[in-house]
């Protein structure tokens, strides 16, 4: 059968994900505010397939009728277009109850809530399982908890997925700052840090929308975390820059090493397994 999926906010993450997903054969519909003028910006000018764009507010519940029937699979990854709590609670809290309310779902049999790695908070190093029990340090982390907690709960297979911080083609303010001498970062004791891919990421989220016995949570980050000096250097020396000065730790965010090994127990083969590869081949 055919699967019909809906991706519920669709950003360079979800555009990556609807590419496989058209790939592989599903139909795929993609709710956003603002949906592109022109698909073809968007969608692979070689494939016949085509995302079908879908005009709605996940913070307004009146704007989410019509949705079309029969829908398979819902993944959920909005990004709030302000870092508020109010924000958030509308977009995932309220949001996310919102949308299943007004889908509908006799055919739902898996919903991918993608969530953060800033549900763990502050663990001075130590390596962060799925299993490390959860304790956000900032507003974010405990409403993106609250939202897993809340789905975990209802009737349909649900999975959600804890992803560290995004990099990849468009994303490279990192670099920006190095080459203008702004980065700092910690160096005794180190701050860990923690990356993905952006398309290592899209592969996961295909792949836990298939999987047909996931568990509840999986991380998603890459085999390498890294103390943020070292990455920051190894980076500059790239872009013949300066090794940055030592500064404070990230606000909010919590050093720790996060463990990818149930992903990969689950069959998923990273493209880019260490970020310094990753960074390499953006920067060539």
């Amino acid at each position: 059968m055919t699967r019909r999926v809906l991706l519920a906010g669709c950003g360079d993450l979800g555009l990556r994900l609807a590419h496989r997903l058209l790939a592989d054969g599903a139909e795929v519909w993609a709710l956003r505010r603002h949906p592109p003028v022109d698909e073809r910006q968007v969608s692979s000018s070689t494939s016949p397939a085509r995302i079908h764009w879908l005009q709605g507010d996940l913070t307004r519940p009146d704007t989410l009728s019509g949705l079309p029937p029969g829908i398979t699979h819902l993944a959920y990854l909005p990004a709030p277009g302000a870092r508020d709590p109010a924000v958030y609670r509308a977009v995932f809290q309220e949001g996310l109850p919102a949308l299943l309310a007004a889908l509908d779902d006799t055919a739902l049999s898996r919903i991918l809530f993608v969530s953060s790695s800033a549900v763990y908070g502050e663990h001075h190093g130590d390596w962060v399982t799925e299993t490390t029990p959860a304790d956000p340090l900032g507003f974010n982390g405990r409403i993106l908890l609250d939202t897993e907690t809340w789905l975990a709960a209802q009737p349909i297979s649900s999975v959600s997925l804890r992803l560290a911080g995004l990099y990849g083609p468009g994303r490279l303010q990192l670099i920006d700052r190095l080459r203008a001498g702004s980065a700092r970062a910690p160096q005794h004791p180190p701050h860990w840090a923690n990356r993905i891919h952006i398309d290592d990421a899209a592969a996961a989220a295909f792949h836990l929308l298939g999987l047909s016995q996931p568990d509840a949570v999986y991380i998603g980050c890459d085999d390498t975390p890294l103390p943020l000096h070292v990455l920051y250097a190894h980076l500059a020396e790239q872009v013949g820059a300066a090794a940055p000065a030592d500064g404070p730790a990230p606000a909010m965010v919590g050093s720790k090493r996060l463990s990818n090994a149930r992903l990969r127990a689950s069959g998923l083969t990273l493209q880019w397994p260490d970020s310094r590869a990753g960074y390499a081949a953006l920067l060539r």
